[in-house]
């Protein structure tokens, strides 16, 4: 439950932080992280493409894009969904 509270708390930093490449990231302190490429599923358009990586010494990481759907006249947009998992493949860097 706490992993969702962090991530939570994270995601609602973010909305107000735009870098040079217009993404709502979070920044990072001292502008350093890691930044290892992540494995990438590309799904049809109008669903949310998933990411996936180890994110710490066993801990997974997964991520969707945001995606969009038309409603009558209107686009509704759906909201990126994060969630970390316990991986023991994934060891520290």
């Amino acid at each position: 439950m706490s992993v969702f509270l962090a991530l939570g708390a994270v995601a609602g930093c973010s909305q107000e932080y735009y870098d040079e490449r217009g993404k709502a990231d979070a920044p990072v302190l001292g502008d350093r992280g890691e930044d290892s490429p992540a494995e990438v599923f590309n799904f049809p358009d109008g669903f949310g493409n998933l990411a996936t990586k180890c994110v710490g010494p066993g801990k997974r990481g997964y991520t969707t894009t945001k995606g969009s759907v038309s409603i009558d006249e209107d686009v509704v947009i759906i909201p990126a969904n994060a969630v970390l998992v316990d991986d023991p493949t994934c060891r520290k860097h």
